[in-house]
């Protein structure tokens, strides 16, 4: 029997499971004869594998801009507020949390209820999957070992967003007392410590690779051991590591859920053991096959062109080499409303006006400007960009022939920056690859380009439908899209990547710096990887960017100016992946960076001397309570050993 994990949903007629959200129901089976019993349910392996896909369906849905909690939730893309022509493509009630819109009566977003459920059917496997009698002995170990990882995703997950949690070790039985039913939370050092520990055990069984395509989005060795990472990263993060700033979350039985009188040395031992652990799952995956993603073109193009798809695909090419985990459980639905959604008309002539490609998800100014220059250097920092407005008028020249339109004028600052920059967002003025049937050796005037200006085949051309900021969110678009007709838009489908091997890299850098600061014992791998990612990227290393074309040389040597140097990498590399809203959260820079407000062009002008003004279209509020959502009114009147978060 084949495992089909790239499509796995959870339905009442493949399950045959109910879920109940009653704290003494967790989980009734109906199999042929009517009678509701766990034996039934594992009593063969046809059956019993129901289970494992009832453990895969509670994933959480990145890349699904009405699942996805990190993604239109932060600052790092806009959208217009009240849209009034394009709810087909995605609701939108995420995006309120970004216009300061949470709330403990009924939080957005909200699904506390609903993972705990996910992880009471990992339990139930756990318990259970030991009966089933023709399952191999191997084929036991590693649905438990799949389980295990799960259930510490799902706690991991409401880690992320609440902060101290009920550790759920075991289901309660049917008749368990009022008093046992009524959870504490556990203090957040517990709960990292509770989920690592399942993920430890859990990489024992399984397997390095998956046995064929088939089984792609099964939980890996590389999988566990990447997401292990993670999770150690951001417990040695501020936010989760010595946070005083959390001292006063104290529950009913006098327990603080936040240590807040570390050591130093107990600080630094979170972190030495996420660059530990950092070292291992880079081997586990390398011996995977995993490695940087290079594109392969089928048609002769320029180096450009390739250094451009190389970036693109890493993220829309599926299951390439980088991709550790890409997640199956995002619909094809959900991930073609996100390419509609960010994506402009490029049909010039044949379909100028088509209706489902509203374009009304772009990034603002702030992000847009954090790229680099190509000198692999953040603007402001760029000697040769010392004394230039950016927003001067320029017009494209046969330098820039790749990036940006011949004689077309744009603005300076989209002038001279890193690759990425030039991969990852589209602008006025910039070139367009892809869209339409690939040609050997294409001119640049051969190429797809946009002109998002007043009058422009890309302008404004509804509500909400046209430019929000002027950048576009090109990453997310595979290039070998294609509009088929008036009405028709071919989006090729791929699973949401929810670990790239960049991702990992820079979590060890990350780790190493904070280790060790920037000349330890592994100061080597420190710049190897980092530099691995940006050599990748197409821009110099760290020491020759910051050394030769920086006004601030050797700004690397210090910790402090290191940990500058990563985090604006990780924005950058992971830019539009919906890392940044938790990552901006864990460093506690969250407030700093919404105080820099939401700014766009004045997508209404016709004239480039008007279109690049600086607009403000909204002020973000983040105060200290929006580090940690809070916990629904009525679960707390529910369960008074619950306490509220620091807050709300």
């Amino acid at each position: 029997m084949k495992i089909f994990f790239k499509n796995i949903k959870l339905t009442m007629s493949a399950l045959l499971v109910i879920f109940v959200t009653s704290c003494e129901k967790y989980l009734d089976i109906v199999p042929d004869d009517g009678l509701a019993t766990l034996e039934s349910a594992f009593s063969m392996r046809s059956t019993a594998i129901r289970y494992l896909y009832t453990c895969y369906g509670f994933l959480t849905s990145e890349g699904n801009l009405d699942g996805d909690h990190g993604y239109m939730t932060g600052d790092e893309l806009w959208s217009v507020i009240d849209r009034r022509e394009s709810s087909d493509v995605w609701g939108g009630g995420l995006f309120n949390i970004a216009r300061g819109l949470q709330n403990a009566s009924a939080p957005i977003g909200d699904d506390w209820n609903g993972i705990y459920e996910g992880i009471r059917a990992c339990n139930i496997l756990i318990e259970n999957a030991e009966k089933v009698p023709d399952l191999p002995e191997w084929e036991k170990r590693q649905w438990i070992a799949e389980a295990k990882f799960l259930k510490a995703y799902y706690h991991f997950h409401l880690m992320k967003k609440w902060g101290p949690i009920p550790i759920i070790k075991e289901n309660l039985p049917i008749d368990a007392a009022p008093e046992e039913v009524r959870v504490f939370r556990d203090p957040m050092e517990d709960c990292f410590d509770y989920v690592i520990e399942l993920l430890n055990e859990a990489l024992v069984d399984l397997p390095l690779t998956v046995q064929s395509r088939d089984e792609l989005g099964r939980i890996t060795k590389p999988i566990a051991a990447s997401v292990k990472v993670k999770i150690m990263v951001y417990a040695a993060s501020p936010l989760f590591n010595n946070n005083k700033d959390q001292a006063g979350l104290v529950d009913a039985q006098g327990r603080q859920l936040f240590k807040t009188d570390k050591s130093s040395d107990a600080v630094k031992a979170r972190w030495d053991a996420a660059m530990i652990a950092a070292k291992e799952a880079i081997a586990l995956c390398e011996e995977a096959g995993h490695s940087l993603h290079q594109h392969q073109s089928r048609v002769i193009i320029s180096d450009t062109l390739i250094q451009e798809l190389t970036l693109r695909t890493a993220i829309t090419e599926k299951w390439n080499e980088e991709i550790v985990w890409a997640n199956t459980h995002t619909s094809k639905e959900a991930n073609i409303n996100l390419q509609k959604a960010s994506s402009p008309n490029l049909q010039w002539d044949q379909y100028p006006d088509m209706p489902t490609l509203y374009n009304h998800i772009q990034a603002p100014l702030k992000v847009a400007e954090s790229f680099y220059t190509n000198h692999g250097l953040p603007i402001e920092r760029d000697k040769e960009w010392n004394g230039k407005n950016r927003y001067d008028l320029r017009a494209g020249g046969e330098t820039e022939r790749w990036y940006i339109r011949r004689n077309y004028v744009t603005a300076e600052v989209n002038f001279n920056r890193e690759p990425r920059f030039y991969a990852w967002l589209g602008f006025d003025g910039g070139q367009w690859y892809g869209q339409k049937p690939e040609s050997n050796d294409p001119l640049p005037n051969d190429l797809f380009w946009v002109a998002a200006r007043a009058g422009g085949a890309q302008q404004k051309k509804g509500y909400d439908w046209g430019p929000v900021t002027g950048y576009y969110n090109k990453k997310v678009i595979n290039y070998l899209n294609r509009q088929t007709s008036a009405t028709g838009y071919d989006a090729i489908y791929y699973p949401w990547p929810m670990m790239r091997l960049a991702d990992l890299y820079l979590f060890y850098a990350e780790a190493i710096n904070e280790s060790e600061g920037p000349d330890g014992a592994h100061s080597g791998d420190l710049f190897f990887y980092l530099n691995a990612v940006r050599q990748r990227a197409g821009i110099p290393d760290v020491k020759e960017s910051w050394d030769r074309y920086s006004d601030s040389p050797r700004k690397y040597s210090t910790q402090m100016g290191m940990r500058e140097i990563i985090h604006q990498e990780r924005l950058i590399e992971l830019a539009f992946e919906g890392h940044r809203y938790w990552d901006l959260r864990r460093w506690k820079k969250a407030s700093s960076e919404y105080d820099k407000g939401i700014y766009g062009y004045k997508i209404s002008a016709n004239k480039p001397e008007d279109y690049y003004q600086k607009i403000l279209l909204a002020t973000q509020k983040f105060s200290f309570k929006d580090y940690f959502w809070p916990i629904r009114i009525s679960t707390l009147e529910e369960n008074p050993n619950l306490i509220q978060n620091i807050g709300w």
